[in-house]
């Protein structure tokens, strides 16, 4: 009996188009089909193996619980997974993986006897519609195909497999050498049937793909192994027909486990998309920026008094949300939703990141788009009648609006880098007029977001309460990093939202009341805003304790590099969805920034 592992324990693989997460012991707990935000065939994760799962792995005795691998590791710098089991007749390796496609999605299992002779079982249990839905199962041709509604996945194998307890398995011995592959392929039920699958020539295919595309990358220093992994991850969040960039690939992972901060992240969000882009572009990544640029114009369409803070993968408005009240929830976490009812918040940061992001694409030389340059203009005309407007803030609060210093800021940020466009010649618009609303933010947020007795921002005008998000303030240049007033702010969060390991918490909660956030109960430390500390100390000349900082960070990753949204420090083990691109691009960004002050030992 399979139970879902910690989050942690999962790997990652994915075709650019949807993901699926497989644990330690062989099962396939989740995957979506055919892409990040379709439903899920497998939602085990959300649920108990009623609710689909896939093990391959050494067979084990009826009531007891799978193995773990006794080894698992991508395949060099790939998302090709490999997990080796040591047994008593033997040694077993299964590599994971999924093809990039034109085509049907797929995920191929090669099972290959190392030594002795292992026996082996696939259990496959498909339940479509988020575990709710069992499908018919028959088969075709040869060939094993589970039908509801508008799906079908279709099994192909050269075991033998058989039916029972609503479930497909597989009983069967390997020998050193030898290898049995099974693959599963989604298509429109009312379509043919996907061609026959490849696996040995799929998975070089990969294998090559994978490695050409690392080649791009132009960070060589220390902390390589650690940038890979996370472009690697950031590239597998991306959805490959359009160019968006989901947050992660799953929902309602809880930040707290057993409360209700549980939230669906297979969209786009502009902000987690704009920073993923600037960590691209910093490693070489020039194609993924024109992708998503043009995604942006096309999610956007001109209309800026519209924008959303997060879009579809396609580009679409209504994410509307709901509950899957069927799904018992990750550890008992409830609710287990879908859809994101934060879509249609005002959050000003947004216009701030959208553009700083267009601006670094502009200056590392990413061919010229008018209508890119077009649309930066119309931000900024937004922004005139309503930066100093409350909103919902970067943490999308449900509790009442506020002036948020952060979305102050990154209105700032939209005019100033708007302003850089006109004076490079590549825009015209009343510039003196946009230098005063620059100067007018910028006079706002120091009189109205600034404590001078405790000599630290704060999270809102006339609010006492810090919050994470104005470590950001000498990143996006507002102010210089030894200005006072920085400085007290960075030591001020150390002081009052650092834990006893030391990593940041985003701002107060207050556990059973619902505070700022108009939630009740609490979170784990929230990463990127760990990972912006350590970027802030090392701008202020504290290299040696940045560096220890991002180092600890580091040691959070699960052993096959990857992080959630946030570090419980009670528990000591990652919470929330995972994995998480808002995790993985700060790291990129304080590898680089230790790596160029040559803050790191060794």
């Amino acid at each position: 009996m399979h139970v879902a592992g910690r989050i942690e324990d999962y790997a990652l693989i994915g075709d650019m188009q949807t993901a699926a997460l497989v644990c330690r012991d062989g099962t396939a707990d989740w995957l979506c089909l055919p892409r990040f935000d379709s439903p899920a065939v497998f939602a085990g994760l959300l649920g108990t193996e009623e609710h689909g799962f896939w093990r391959l792995g050494p067979a084990h005795g009826a009531g007891a619980e799978p193995p773990a691998a006794d080894r698992r590791s991508y395949r060099g710098d790939s998302l090709v997974l490999e997990s080796e089991w040591d047994t008593p007749r033997g040694t077993v390796r299964v590599t994971d993986f999924m093809p990039p496609r034109d085509g049907a999605p797929q995920l191929v299992r090669i099972v290959e006897g190392v030594t002795g002779r292992v026996q082996m079982r696939s259990a496959l249990r498909m339940r479509f519609s988020y575990g709710r839905v069992v499908p018919w199962v028959h088969k075709v041709d040869g060939r094993t195909v589970a039908v509801a509604g508008p799906d079908s996945v279709w099994l192909d194998t050269s075991a033998e497999t058989y039916g029972k307890d609503l479930t497909t398995y597989a009983d069967f011995t390997v020998s050193p050498g030898e290898r049995i592959a099974f693959t599963i392929s989604w298509e429109a039920s009312h379509r043919q049937p996907p061609a026959l699958p490849e696996p040995e020539a799929a998975l070089e295919a990969t294998e090559d793909f994978w490695r050409e595309w690392v080649e791009h990358c132009t960070y060589h220093g220390p902390y390589r192994e650690a940038v890979v992994r996370s472009l690697i991850t950031l590239k597998a969040l991306t959805y490959a027909p359009t160019g968006g960039i989901v947050a992660a690939p799953t929902t309602s992972l809880p930040e707290e486990i057993g409360g209700v901060r549980n939230w669906d992240y297979r969209f786009t969000w502009l902000r987690d998309a704009a920073i993923t882009l600037s960590s691209l572009l910093r490693t070489g990544y020039r194609e993924e920026a024109r992708a998503w640029r043009e995604w942006l114009l096309r999610a956007v369409a001109g209309d800026p008094d519209n924008l959303q803070i997060m879009y579809g993968i396609a580009g679409e408005r209504e994410l509307g949300e709901s509950e899957l009240d069927w799904l018992p929830g990750y550890e008992g976490s409830q609710p287990v939703r879908v859809g994101n009812g934060a879509a249609h918040q005002l959050q000003l940061d947004v216009y701030g990141e959208v553009t700083e992001a267009l601006h670094l694409a502009h200056m590392t030389g990413l061919s010229r788009n008018d209508y890119a340059s077009l649309l930066q203009l119309k931000l900024i005309r937004y922004l005139e009648t309503h930066w100093d407007q409350p909103d919902e803030g970067i943490w999308e609060v449900r509790g009442p609006r506020r002036h948020f210093v952060h979305s102050k800021v990154m209105a700032w940020v939209a005019v100033d880098r708007t302003i850089k466009l006109i004076e490079s010649g590549d825009a015209d618009g009343p510039i003196d007029k946009w230098r005063d609303l620059r100067d007018e933010i910028h006079r706002d947020v120091c009189e109205k977001g600034y404590d001078a007795e405790r000599n630290t921002f704060t999270q809102s005008y006339g609010s006492k309460e810090l919050d994470a998000s104005l470590l950001l303030i000498p990143q996006m240049g507002f102010l210089p990093p030894d200005d006072k007033r920085v400085v007290g702010t960075i030591e001020a969060i150390q002081r009052e939202l650092s834990t006893e390991d030391g990593f940041v918490l985003r701002y107060p909660t207050t556990g059973d009341d619902a505070g700022v956030d108009g939630l009740a109960g609490d979170e784990g430390a929230f990463l990127a805003c760990s990972f912006w500390l350590a970027d802030d100390l090392a701008m202020i000349g504290r290299v040696d304790e940045a560096r220890e900082l991002f180092e600890r960070l580091l040691a959070l990753r699960n052993d096959l590099g990857l992080l959630a949204e946030e570090w419980d420090p009670r528990l000591q083990r990652q919470v929330g969805n995972f994995p998480q691109a808002f995790s993985h691009v700060p790291l990129i960004d304080t590898a680089l920034r230790l790596t160029a002050s040559g803050a790191y030992g060794g």
